[in-house]
């Protein structure tokens, strides 16, 4: 199992402190580090400026928001962060929120599994430096009766494969990716639920294809906390917690609280909605049960979180992607060292 850092979003007044966590994992021994985007800071420049100043880390998007740009966009994007970075980047896709999606880009919030698989053909064929033609609900290329023709991408990518995740919560879009793309981008993965939640539909999208599980790249982002008071650092993750399963999205359309429910926390999942909908955050951190916090996170000392890095192991986890507490580059330095050690601990490095 390999180890990742996800930097999340920048441009909120940390961005020497993230460019310092990635230059320390890079030196680390980090296999790769995440930027992610909503409706401030862009993932592809982060990346790129990421890639000029490290040496040997991959770089990956968490996610790019497939409302935001055109699929050939997103090939040109992906072949040039590709070509300027040596071959280091790895395209993170997902269909982001209703509300980002009609909120903030004008794009309607429909047919999302369709509208992603389309969007992946697109990518990958222009990629594949193909003439682009496309026929398909969501995007035709050229545009029929006029100027445009086929044409292909000019710019060479190191690799004749750019590796392609998409992010998936809900069963549908997990097989849908275990089918068509090179791994998957998880958040709230908890090993004791993994197969019921999250495994089971990916492989039965890997043998759609005559696939198996080997090679798909498996990658949960899991907040990390060292220390001995496992109280306090559940505590500390209690927000973040609530702000996905009660915040995130609407009261009808929240992919979050719809996991806790299948993860068996459904009644604790509906109260942290309904005081956090009713504005009630306080109230909602305190209705987070320590046990979704215990199974989708990794806290305590470095000797229990290799305990539970064999747990993530063990149930299919390929590439760890940590989210080190803290708001220090010092305390996150701290967490990615503990990170190692507690790899190296479980037998996992």
């Amino acid at each position: 199992m390999r180890l990742g850092i996800n930097l999340g979003y920048w441009g909120a007044g940390m961005d020497a402190d993230n460019l310092a966590v990635a230059q320390e994992a890079d030196r680390l021994g980090y296999a790769v580090c995440w930027a992610a985007e909503a409706y401030g800071s862009d993932a592809p420049t982060v990346l790129s400026w990421v890639a000029a100043q490290t040496e040997r880390i991959d770089v990956g998007s968490a996610i790019l928001q497939i409302p935001a740009r055109t699929p050939a966009m997103t090939a040109m994007t992906a072949a040039t962060l590709d070509s300027l970075s040596g071959g280091r980047f790895r395209l993170g896709l997902g269909v982001s929120g209703p509300q980002v999606s009609e909120g903030w880009y004008g794009v309607r919030f429909d047919r999302p599994l369709a509208r992603t698989r389309e969007y992946v053909e697109i990518v990958r064929k222009a990629m594949s430096r193909e003439r682009l033609t496309h026929q398909g609900a969501h995007w035709t290329l050229p545009l029929p009766e006029g100027p445009g023709k086929p044409i292909k991408l000019t710019v060479h990518p190191i690799r004749e494969r750019v590796p392609l995740y998409i992010a998936a919560i809900g069963p549908k879009n997990l097989e849908q990716t275990g089918e068509i793309a090179d791994g998957a981008l998880l958040i709230f993965f908890s090993p004791e639920h993994a197969e019921e939640t999250t495994l089971a539909p990916l492989r039965a999208g890997r043998e759609r294809i005559g696939q198996t599980m080997d090679g798909f790249d498996v990658v949960p982002t899991v907040p990390l906390a060292i220390g001995d008071d496992l109280t306090a650092l559940a505590d500390h993750f209690r927000p973040y917690t609530a702000l996905y399963v009660g915040g995130m999205g609407s009261r009808k359309q929240n992919f979050y609280h719809r996991l806790a429910h299948r993860m068996g926390f459904g009644e604790a999942a509906d109260t942290i909605q309904e005081r956090y909908l009713a504005g009630d955050r306080d109230g909602a951190a305190a209705a987070v049960p320590r046990e979704l916090i215990d199974a989708t996170t990794l806290i305590g000392p470095v000797e229990r979180v290799a305990d539970r890095m064999r747990a993530f192991a063990d149930a299919g986890v390929t590439t760890l992607s940590l989210a080190p507490a803290g708001f220090t580059r010092e305390e996150r330095f701290a967490g990615l060292r503990a990170g190692v050690a507690a790899l190296e601990r479980a037998g996992l490095a």
